[in-house]
């Protein structure tokens, strides 16, 4: 909020310079959702320069990523017309435009037909790599980022589609590598483990004292921590350095490592080596799925917590938890994602309910407002009594499946060893891989994949299958 007043009171003061409205539309594109305030700033740089294409082509996004399609597509187009010498940029725009908000067929078409006509720059080749890797279509999107990279070797956003989408192809030993290049995520209190000595896979860890620290999401996290055990049998010292709804699930789990929040770790040189924890396959020699540690599960609830957590859950069986949607983020890029791979709470339970089984709420944050609304078969919601991870794990231990979408329960869940049946977007997360109805990282887990931009077909699809697993239960 203090960076978003900074940028207003300078412009403020500086409305007749185009160049500052133009850089602070962007950054408050990048790190918000503040459309509101992106377009008032556009529109400054179009009064101002009328014929600025990167500002139109903003302001045709804005419409487009706040739901209107048509309009967004119809601004573009004029432009097209209107800016042919620009035709590659407006393409660029476009095609990311409708990447962000879940039409890759059709940001492909578009990119076609810019390839036909020879524009073919670094970020379009990009955008048809990433079109094909959310259709996918992995390993035929490899070229394309290939081609890109070869055009701009070193930009990270390129580097990182590449890499997630290496992976989400199934070749490890060739997508770590590229992945362990990304652009890390490091907040301002943790800016000082830039500066330390990351950890390599050629590293003798032996005797040496290790922090490894979250970056990334808690799905990263609860998925990756796994590898830590690893680097402990080869003699590390290892330190884990995560926030607070980790602390108490992480230091019953790992009681041979020190569990800390950032807040409270030494920046005097204790460590010999830093490691992000995603870095882990890629530092413990992940190359194949048989090199994932068999060991499930690998996290496992506070015995003192399931006594208590198990006491707000109603008797009878099979109880099952819900969850359908990820939590609500700020930053533009991550809150479209969100909004791909999230659900409505009406959506999921006018699917599967009513249904003869007891259903517990396990959605956290704002979207669990909803429940309010409901007017059908009960569901039980024990969440207010949730401090941490620890104890949503310790409310799982007291189900027999967990539904959910693609967010962090979904990772708890697995790494419990509990049964989870993963609603999957359309565009899958590269974790989860272009096919197939499991999943190598979670034994216990079953794939459910959308086959287009709706969930209605998939949440059909569950609710068969789930109809068809309480009638095989036994009596």
């Amino acid at each position: 909020m203090a960076g978003l007043k900074l940028i207003l009171e300078t412009i403020a003061v500086h409305q007749q310079e185009w160049q500052l409205s133009m850089a602070g539309a962007s950054l408050v594109l990048r790190f918000t959702t503040r459309y509101d305030i992106v377009e008032i700033l556009l529109r400054n740089v179009i009064r101002l320069q009328p014929d600025k294409v990167p500002a139109q082509a903003f302001l045709a996004h804005l419409q487009i990523v706040r739901g209107d399609l048509g309009g967004g597509c119809a601004s573009f187009a004029r432009m097209m017309a209107t800016y042919p010498e620009h035709k590659a940029e407006i393409g660029e725009f476009i095609s990311m435009s409708l990447l962000e908000v879940g039409y890759p067929a059709e940001a492909l078409e578009v990119l076609k037909s810019l390839f036909k006509d020879g524009d073919e720059t670094a970020s379009l080749l990009n955008n048809a790599g990433c079109a094909l890797e959310r259709l996918n279509r992995s390993t035929e999107a490899l070229p394309w980022y290939e081609k890109a990279l070869r055009r701009e070797s070193g930009r990270k956003a390129i580097i990182f589609g590449y890499a997630c989408t290496l992976i989400k192809a199934g070749q490890f030993e060739r997508g770590w590598p590229v992945y362990f290049g990304r652009e890390l995520q490091i907040g301002r209190q943790q800016e000082w483990l830039r500066a330390m000595p990351r950890l390599r896979p050629e590293v003798d860890v032996a005797g040496k004292r290790i922090l490894l620290f979250q970056e990334q999401g808690l799905g990263d996290t609860l998925q990756f921590i796994r590898h830590a055990s690893t680097l402990a049998a080869r003699g590390a010292r290892v330190d884990i350095s995560v926030p607070q709804p980790l602390i108490r699930l992480l230091r019953h789990s790992f009681p041979d490592m020190t569990v800390l929040e950032p807040g409270v770790i030494s920046e005097t040189g204790a460590y010999d080596y830093v490691s992000p924890i995603p870095d882990l396959p890629y530092i413990t020699g992940m190359r194949t799925v048989h090199d994932i540690p068999a060991a499930v599960p690998y996290l496992s609830e506070v015995p003192s917590d399931r006594e208590r957590m198990g006491a707000l859950l109603p008797s009878g069986r099979p109880r099952i938890g819900l969850v359908w949607a990820g939590e609500r983020r700020h930053r533009s890029e991550f809150a479209l994602a969100d909004m791909r791979r999230s659900i409505s709470f009406n959506d999921m339970a006018g699917a599967i309910l009513p249904a003869d089984a007891i259903f517990v709420n396990l959605q956290f944050g704002a979207p669990r407002e909803e429940l309010k609304a409901w007017t059908g078969q009960m569901i039980y919601d024990p969440m207010g009594d949730v401090r941490d991870l620890a104890d949503t794990a310790a409310l799982m231990r007291g189900l027999d499946l967990i539904i959910s979408v693609d967010t962090s329960p979904v990772h708890l869940a697995g790494a419990l060893g509990c049964p989870v049946w993963l609603i999957s977007r359309w565009d899958a997360c590269w974790r989860w891989g272009d096919e197939g109805t499991g999943s190598p990282w979670y034994p216990t887990m079953r794939v459910f994949r959308s086959n287009q931009r709706s969930f209605q077909p998939v949440l059909e699809e569950v609710a068969k299958a789930l109809r068809l697993w309480i009638d095989m239960r036994p009596a």
